[in-house]
């Protein structure tokens, strides 16, 4: 069985730093893209951060330059370095991926269950 599992959130202050993990497990044969999505409180779920398996990076408009995503290819992980955090960050945090499993199943969207991060002002 694969799964994801994100760690990391809390809360912070504004201005202040996070950095959330995203744990692949399973029979993973070969881990595609990867990226992090948010949801505010009355908001839909938005993209925040992509990574392909080349290391190519998409980032939404009102985090880049603040935000990084990386990924570790070894250790089917990824991670979100979150800077200069904003109470507009504040939301749910979802992992998804896009992988193979060793038996040839191909899951083109896996969740994580989601972690909170709460920006106070």
């Amino acid at each position: 069985q694969v799964k994801l599992e994100e760690s990391g959130g809390g809360l912070v202050q504004a201005g202040g730093s996070l950095r959330l993990s995203c744990a692949a497990s399973g029979p993973i044969f070969n881990l595609h893209a990867m990226g992090w999505y948010r949801q505010g409180p009355g908001n839909q779920r938005e993209l925040v951060a992509n990574i392909n398996r080349d290391d190519s990076t998409t980032y939404a408009d009102s985090v880049q330059g603040r935000f990084t995503i990386s990924r570790d290819n070894a250790a089917n992980a990824a991670y979100l370095q979150m800077n200069s955090l904003k109470p507009e960050d504040t939301g749910v945090y979802y992992c998804k991926a896009d992988l193979t499993t060793y038996s040839g199943s191909y899951f083109p969207e896996l969740w994580g269950q989601g972690t909170q991060v709460t920006v106070s002002s």
